[in-house]
């Protein structure tokens, strides 16, 4: 069982930056790669960025490349998400989850993640 809990959230204006971080708990948090979704307001949850479970393989979606860094750091069991640049199209609840994968896979599919946090809120005006 992991539990996953995100902060980082917050208003900000367009051009401007945020690091959502999440907290795992347990002991077993480098036996999970780790990915992040969002969901805006009437649209389906979508993948953002995942990373394997050493942190040596990520994968970001096409609309955040470049400009989301996803990390990881195993030895304090966190997640984080630096946001650079962020548009007014990247308001949404931003969710972490876990999955229970081989070392070197990362998943992008919702089904396939087994734990998800509460989501924080990110909001970014033009």
């Amino acid at each position: 069982q992991v539990q996953l809990v995100e902060s980082g959230g917050g208003l900000v204006q367009a051009g401007d930056s945020l690091r959502l971080s999440c907290v795992a708990s347990g002991r077993t948090f480098d036996s999970y790669s780790m990915g992040w979704f969002r969901q805006a307001p009437g649209k389906e949850r979508e993948f953002v960025a995942a990373i394997s479970r050493g942190g040596v393989i990520t994968s970001y979606a096409i609309s955040v490349k470049g400009r989301f860094t996803i990390s990881r750091d195993n030895g304090k069991n966190v997640v984080y998400l630096q946001m650079n640049s962020l548009k007014p199209e990247d308001t949404a609840v931003y969710y972490c989850a876990a999955a229970s994968t081989p070392v070197l896979r990362i998943v992008s599919h919702i089904s396939e993640y087994n734990y998800w946090g509460q989501g924080t809120q990110v909001t970014v005006s033009s």
